[in-house]
């Protein structure tokens, strides 16, 4: 690697708004041909670092260059070597795809001779070419993506900055993204990615981890693993919540953390542990598949390093707090939502086609789908924003086509973009929620007590809400959702975009209301957070195509066997895996590979041969069971190959 002239190059830099130090001294360089990961909390500094070195936002003192180039004095020669991802859509969503890309080429000055050589390529390059007439507002969030990336990429640049650029996007589409950033890497394009999924900062060649503005480690993967304390300890059950309050409560050398089905103990004698998490398993009659030592990941160390020491009095607060809901849901019917038959059209497409399923009374049910397949539209005729155009159905008692009002004043929802007012207080904002549900007097006051304490925000409660972090957004948006005390909540993609912390702090907030009896209804594009619901539905193209438990799901609908493949550059070797004939598909998971065969053991000997042959050594080859995220690709790719039928129901 060329390392004489880097990329990236950032010398004590720092922005302070006030007396706070957003970013506080960074001194980072990123080298040409290289993926580099900023990974950190909301509030990091992150996306604050990527607006000084877009030359968007000048810093208040220290130094920063783009391809030799300074941020600040050579603003107009960064730009010319520069494409910036932001988090939010620079897109026109009345103009078609071939429209934006057409208005960035000549923003970007690119000659119209050559250009439609050039938008080809990108078109191919990202699988949109079908889509060049369709209009930007009506694109998926995996599609708008990979739009903004290829407007991005027009002008051809050396140096790539993106800003978490795959929230929202469903493991399908994100499985793509990472295909293209990898093929850029090929063409010497330096890339430099903050992201809230920790299995894609594994898949860089080097990671910063920042908090409260300063880079705490730096390094490659595995050198930022040297950080970890201790050793990991991993329960799977399928009853991994119950075993993770049990040993939270009974801990005593050791921390607690649930990873989707499974339960991290960091501790630093493993075959002590074990012995003591067994007896403690075994007296409480929580069963469970495998306890053994497993490799820390980046997670792993994220959420040990900067830790949540204060989580479980915040956990006890929290439920003493939910437990004034349990008045409110008693009695009445066992089912909360009934879905019979349901279909939304828009014109001539249908967003919804015939959906039927029902969520008992206090269920965590998972909604699960790639972008556009109907999730959000079907919430919103559940929640008595939009009329279903055949079929019906019943929320909390209430019918979804005549009692619209009804529906509202009994749920809580919380949509994807938190529902929050940015140029009001955080206080002014929760006095609004409360007024729209008729909160007044004393009652409005101890609800907004509750509300600041719940958020964790009491000390910003004067503050404007455009200042909040996200996860702290995150929490007021739902605090806000639940003032009144609804027996069900809607949750749209409630932790998209947060940190592994702030997501982990969610669901223990979700599993207290559910402990309470209160029905949550939740989508996601986290694969490890549907893990945590008591029943998963699978929706593609607007139809039901898969229904039960995770563990049904992992056990029963996935058909193929999975092997996980760690060696050096995974991503190199994709190509060369998919070639064999007993390999029905690989792909890059996490730090790793996992690949699809229906011959496990035929699979595997013939990996191993062919990883001998082209001399690339393989630090493990297992077989292993299925994660979501398997099954949910699968049960795609299998309904896409059948001309969208149904495959479960």
């Amino acid at each position: 690697m060329n390392t004489t002239t880097s990329a990236i190059q950032a010398s004590n830099l720092t922005k302070k708004f006030g007396t706070l130090a957003a970013v506080d001294g960074l001194n980072f360089e990123v080298h040409p041909g290289e993926i580099f990961g900023l990974v950190g909390p909301d509030g990091a500094g992150k996306t604050t670092t990527l607006r000084m070195l877009a030359s968007i936002m000048d810093p208040t003192s220290g130094t920063a260059s783009i391809a030799g180039f300074d941020v600040t004095s050579q603003a107009a020669s960064v730009k010319d070597h520069l494409a910036y991802m932001s988090q939010k859509f620079g897109l026109y969503q009345d103009l078609t795809v071939i429209e934006n890309i057409d208005f960035y080429a000549d923003l970007y000055g690119v000659p119209r001779k050559g250009r439609e050589i050039r938008i080809n390529e990108l078109l191919d390059f990202s699988h949109m070419r079908p889509f060049r007439k369709r209009r930007g507002g009506n694109l998926s969030g995996g599609m708008k993506q990979k739009l903004q990336l290829i407007c991005a990429l027009i002008h051809t640049p050396k140096v790539l900055l993106l800003d978490e650029p795959t929230n929202g996007v469903d493991p399908v589409s994100r499985r793509d993204f990472w295909r293209i950033l990898y093929k850029l890497l090929k063409e010497k394009v330096s890339i430099l990615v903050t992201t809230a999924y920790l299995d894609e900062a594994e898949r860089c060649d080097r990671v910063a981890l920042m908090d409260h503005g300063k880079i705490i480690a730096i390094g490659t993967p595995p050198e930022i693993k040297k950080l970890m304390q201790g050793r990991i300890l991993t329960i799977r059950s399928r009853e991994a919540r119950k075993i993770n309050r049990l040993l939270q409560e009974n801990r005593s050398a050791f921390i607690v953390n649930v990873f989707g089905d499974t339960v991290h103990l960091v501790c630093t004698d493993i075959k002590a542990t074990e012995e003591q998490c067994r007896a403690l398993l075994a007296d409480a009659g929580l069963t469970y598949e495998q306890m053994q030592e497993a490799p820390p990941s980046l997670e792993d160390v994220f959420v040990s390093v900067l830790g949540s020491h204060n989580q479980p009095a915040e956990q006890t607060k929290k439920e003493t707090d939910l437990a004034a809901f349990a008045h409110r849901i008693e009695g009445g019917s066992a089912i909360a939502v009934q879905v019979d038959h349901i279909t939304r059209r828009f014109g001539d497409f249908v967003a919804v086609s015939d959906i039927s399923f029902q969520v008992p009374k206090g269920q965590i049910f998972g909604f699960l789908g790639p972008n556009g397949a109907g999730k959000s539209t079907t919430i919103r005729m559940l929640c008595g924003l939009l009329a279903p155009s055949e079929g019906g159905g019943t929320v909390a008692g209430f019918d979804v086509g005549t009692q619209a009002e009804e529906i509202k004043l009994n749920i809580g929802y919380m949509s994807q973009k938190f529902s929050l007012y940015e140029d009001l207080t955080v206080e002014e904002n929760i006095d609004f929620y409360g007024g729209i549900y008729g909160l007044q007097g004393d009652q409005l006051a101890g609800r907004k007590d509750w509300a600041l304490d719940m958020a964790g925000i009491r000390e910003y409660k004067k503050s404007l809400t455009a200042i909040l972090s996200g996860g702290w957004k995150q929490r007021l948006a739902l605090a806000c959702a639940i003032l009144h005390e609804p027996p069900i909540i809607f949750l749209d993609e409630p932790t998209s975009g947060v940190d592994p912390l702030s997501r982990r702090r969610f669901w223990d907030l979700i599993y207290a209301m559910a402990d309470q009896g209160i029905t949550v209804f939740v989508t996601t594009h986290y694969m490890e957070e549907a893990e945590y619901c008591n029943r998963i539905a699978l929706i593609y193209g607007g139809k039901m195509i898969a229904m039960g438990s995770p563990l049904e799901l992992k056990t029963q609908l996935m058909r193929e066997q999975i092997i996980n493949l760690r060696c050096p550059a995974p991503q190199d070797v994709i190509d060369i895996l998919t070639r064999l004939p007993s390999v029905r598909d690989a792909s890059l998971f996490g730090a790793g590979v996992h690949i699809v065969t229906g011959d496990a053991p035929s699979a595997m000997a013939a990996i191993t041969r062919m990883m001998g042959d082209q001399a690339i050594p393989i630090d493990s080859l297992e077989r292993i069971q299925p994660s979501m995220e398997d099954v949910f690709i699968s049960l795609i790719e299998g309904v896409e190959g059948t001309g969208g039928e149904e495959v479960a129901s």
